[in-house]
């Protein structure tokens, strides 16, 4: 039996971007067409079959250990986008401010979609959601230099919709206008994700 059951939501890429330098900036380039390779995103300074491990992962390996990039992607929901800005106080956020790689509309609580969900695209390109993304404060600078003052509010008016992170299983070509079918995993919520006191975990040995 299949393991993904396909739904009926199906979301359209209003937008996509790529970041050239990361070191340099981490302000996207918008684009009209991306091509998804088992390595992320061509000309995406995030693609790699493997990355260094970072802040977020931290309780399982010591920063700067390589593992695999589960982090190819940074998706963002276009109605999350809007009620981030409406917080903040801005008419509206550049998806490029972000470093976004893909800003998606149409998937109702994109942020908290189920982890190992598929998004797959009219060319068959598909994309594995990782987990959900983390605001940081990487993006104040970009928001400060766009919009002066704001960049600060940002962290605190994303949390919970920051989007996912996602990887390729699928290769092909990814378009603005595009549509994505959603599919989730077939199985019910983990029963002890509601009892779990994850500071307690985390503090174990």
């Amino acid at each position: 039996m299949p393991a993904l059951v396909p739904t009926r939501i199906i979301g359209t890429i209003s937008w996509l971007g790529l970041v050239p330098d990361r070191d340099a900036s981490l302000a996207a380039t918008p684009v009209g067409e991306v091509t998804a390779t088992f390595e992320g995103l061509v000309g995406e300074a995030h693609s790699g079959l493997t990355r260094p491990s970072c802040s977020r992962v931290t309780a399982q390996h010591p920063e700067g250990t390589e593992i695999r990039n589960v982090r190819q992607l940074s998706v963002i929901s276009a109605e999350e986008l809007s009620d981030i800005a409406a917080d903040m106080g801005l008419p509206e956020i550049d998806p490029a401010w972000l470093g976004a790689s893909m800003v998606v509309s149409g998937i109702p609580d994109f942020s908290h979609l189920p982890p190992s969900s598929r998004m797959q695209g009219q060319s068959g390109a598909t994309l594995v959601v990782d987990m959900q993304n983390r605001p940081c404060v990487l993006p104040a600078k970009v928001i400060d230099a766009a919009a002066p003052g704001f960049g600060k509010s940002f962290m605190s008016a994303a949390r919970g919709r920051r989007g996912v992170t996602a990887w390729v299983e699928r290769e092909g070509v990814f378009q603005v206008g595009g549509t994505l079918a959603l599919h989730i995993p077939d199985q019910r919520p983990w029963q002890l994700c509601a009892q779990m006191d994850t500071h307690a975990v985390s503090e174990k040995p």
